[in-house]
């Protein structure tokens, strides 16, 4: 049996990172209220649940709280917030200058666009987890 044969049989639709976040409602709060997404399935009623998966267009992305809400301690842990510097979410943006603008309205602690070394146009910034997030789109094609 070839091995290589079988994984190209395999049908995937689709990733939805999952990410745990200290505070649900805050989180809510940036991804949904700020960057747009909506929220199609979640543990519970209200902002305050321990589980959502979000969706905007076909990107969708998973929040799960880090702790269950009994044991959640009263600030976040800066050691878990450190560890967050080897994740970043990328997102495809073909309106750089119009997000920068829409996130610096809404309070978004960010930099002006950039060009990276590979030739995209870029804004960096940081959710309320400290998970980075990059909306790039190659230079010249929007």
């Amino acid at each position: 049996m070839d091995k290589q044969n079988d994984i190209l049989k395999i049908d995937l639709q689709g990733m939805a990172p999952l990410i745990q976040v200290f505070d649900m409602p805050t989180s809510l709060k940036f991804y949904r209220d700020i960057l747009g997404f909506k929220v199609v399935q979640s543990s519970g009623e209200g902002d305050d649940v321990d589980w959502v998966l979000l969706e905007l267009n076909k990107i969708e992305l998973m929040l799960n709280t880090a702790y269950e809400k009994e044991h959640r301690p009263a600030n976040p842990d800066q050691l878990r917030i450190a560890a967050h510097a080897d994740t970043t979410l990328y997102f495809g943006c073909p309106d750089i200058d119009a997000a920068y603008k829409c996130l610096h309205n809404s309070g978004v602690d960010l930099k002006e666009p950039s060009i990276t070394g590979y030739g995209w146009k870029a804004i960096n910034f940081k959710d309320p987890d400290g998970f980075e997030i990059c909306f790039h789109w190659p230079e010249g094609e929007n």
